[in-house]
């Protein structure tokens, strides 16, 4: 079953065609990784599916529902959640407040203390219970990328949008981050996830696409991709 549908998704900025035409649909429960070389338009396309920046053509069915076109915090709360390349915690706040943020975001019409239960619940879930009082620039980078991650948790989503999640970390880090990922996917939530770390992608995603000059060259499973030659080429062959 389909949980997200993008159909001939396209967008230009000026004469740069950052994305081109792409079809993708990631189904309920598996883990999609979205992977291509820097300037692919894999970011891109991510913001047009959150809503961040409008599509110039094509449509995105989510859950059954067209949101292409719909407002950033309406798709949240309809269940699709995402994180940032860069991320973006609120430094002046502690590590709970953060996730709070989220909490309070994703649910319309929730309580304090529900928000405050959520929160509770998602730092237990990432395993960040006992920083729960460090402020942001306080915690090691790891910590960071993680807190992104749980804050997106809060919202409560259907589907989780992980853009580089591991981008930074040492391979220790990357195998914590691997069981995370694997763990919320095993909570029942979808996820898609754009990522250069190789060893990641190839061992815990499901399926995987390809985009390369904005236009999606290749999708299939790990091994697939791993033995295409176009992909060879274009990506995983660079040094």
């Amino acid at each position: 079953m389909s949980m997200l549908e993008a159909t001939g998704v396209s967008k230009s900025f000026g004469g740069l065609k950052a994305v081109l035409n792409v079809d993708l649909s990631v189904n309920k429960g598996e883990i999609f990784g979205l992977i291509g070389p820097n300037g692919a338009g894999k970011s891109t396309f991510f913001n047009m599916i959150s809503g961040a920046i409008p599509i110039d053509s094509g449509t995105v069915i989510f859950d059954g529902i067209k949101i292409s076109g719909m407002k950033p915090d309406r798709i949240c709360r309809l269940g699709l959640g995402r994180s940032f390349q860069a991320a973006k915690n609120f430094a002046g706040m502690p590590v709970w407040q953060n996730v709070l943020m989220g909490a309070l975001f994703g649910q319309k019409g929730q309580s304090y203390a529900q928000a405050m239960s959520a929160v509770d619940e998602v730092l237990d879930f990432v395993g960040l219970n006992d920083l729960r009082d460090k402020m942001v620039p306080d915690i090691p980078l790891a910590y960071q990328k993680r807190l992104e991650m749980a804050r997106s948790l809060a919202t409560r989503p259907k589907l989780l949008m992980l853009d580089e999640i591991m981008a930074g970390l040492n391979p220790s880090e990357v195998g914590e981050a691997m069981e995370l990922i694997t763990k919320t996917r095993d909570s029942g939530i979808t996820i898609i996830m754009i990522e250069h770390v190789m060893k990641a992608i190839m061992n815990i995603c499901d399926r995987i696409a390809v985009l390369h000059h904005g236009a999606k060259i290749a999708e299939g499973t790990p091994e697939e991709i791993a033995a295409s030659k176009t992909v060879i080429e274009v990506y995983l062959g660079e040094s």
